[in-house]
């Protein structure tokens, strides 16, 4: 065991200190000073920490890394990118190697990468989350907000989704499509985040073809309903469900309702590209 490991730990003896996570080989030394060490990777999710899906990610992800889970205690879907800065977090380790926290999906992975983990993770994965998480979604889903938060931290990440109520495996194969080659790219210093949704299979056991396509468009019936509680006081219930696309290439929407996994590379620079004509616009009004 390399002794860096033991005396990082020993200068904060508030991290675990432990060489094997949650399905790690034996004796794996996770700092980086140890050439032979496996990639850490850090599992989160929005469903919470005792959720089935995040179970069967962090068992298939442990077949690449040593794992640590850090996951919100309960339901914390549809948070996006909320982070807790007005109020305490508390932590509680449920087993060894997994850790429910008191707040968001990004939170969980904040804490998790700068507190809880060892030495900053290689791989933050999120998932694999009850319902899809297509196109426009990915700016409201906290399953993508935590691998987004991994994806800050420096990491590479994914995000791991499937239609509501479809077994969770049938994702399985591109989490082990997709781990090894973040791994990779990450180990040539690349940095990637990745957004997959899987589909209910054509046919019981039948694979699915993957196919890495751009975010489509996802519509929803918007609507409000107002209601009063026994006080007569006015209270309110928002969204609806979605609705059928009319557009034939609706990126990954189209590609689910094929029945077929979707990839969809996310970049965290969201400025728009037509930053010339903005400047002739700015400058032609203000002439």
């Amino acid at each position: 065991m390399c002794p860096l490991f033991f005396a990082r730990a020993r200068r904060d003896q508030t991290r675990p200190r432990r060489s094997t996570v949650g399905g790690g080989v034996p004796g794996a030394c996770l700092c980086y000073a140890c050439p032979v060490s496996r990639p850490l990777i850090l599992v989160s999710n929005d469903d919470g920490v005792s959720a089935r899906g995040i179970e069967i990610l962090a068992e298939a992800a442990a077949e690449y890394g040593d794992v640590i889970v850090c996951a919100p205690a309960g339901e914390q879907s549809a948070m996006s990118h909320a982070i807790t800065l007005h109020a305490n977090l508390r932590v509680r380790e449920v087993r060894e190697g997994w850790f429910a926290i008191t707040g968001t999906p990004v939170d969980s992975v904040y804490l998790g990468a700068l507190h809880i983990c060892p030495r900053p993770p290689d791989i933050v994965l999120a998932g694999i989350n009850d319902g899809y998480n297509l196109g426009t979604d990915v700016f409201y889903s906290g399953t993508v907000g935590a691998a987004r938060e991994g994806r800050l931290r420096g990491a590479s990440a994914a995000a791991f989704s499937v239609k509501s109520r479809t077994d969770h495996e049938v994702i399985l194969p591109a989490v082990h499509a997709v781990v090894p080659r973040l791994i990779e790219r990450h180990r040539r210093g690349e940095r990637h985040l990745l957004n997959v949704n899987a589909p209910p299979p054509p046919s019981p056991g039948i694979p699915m073809d993957l196919e890495v396509v751009r975010l489509g468009r996802r519509r929803y019936q918007d609507k409000v309903e107002r209601r009063e509680d026994l006080m007569g006081r006015p209270y309110y219930w928002i969204g609806g469900p979605p609705t059928p696309s009319d557009d034939e290439d609706d990126g990954d929407i189209r590609v689910a309702h094929a029945g077929k996994i979707s990839v969809t590379p996310i970049e965290l620079d969201i400025t728009a590209p037509e930053l010339d004509q903005w400047a002739a616009w700015i400058k032609e009004e203000s002439t």
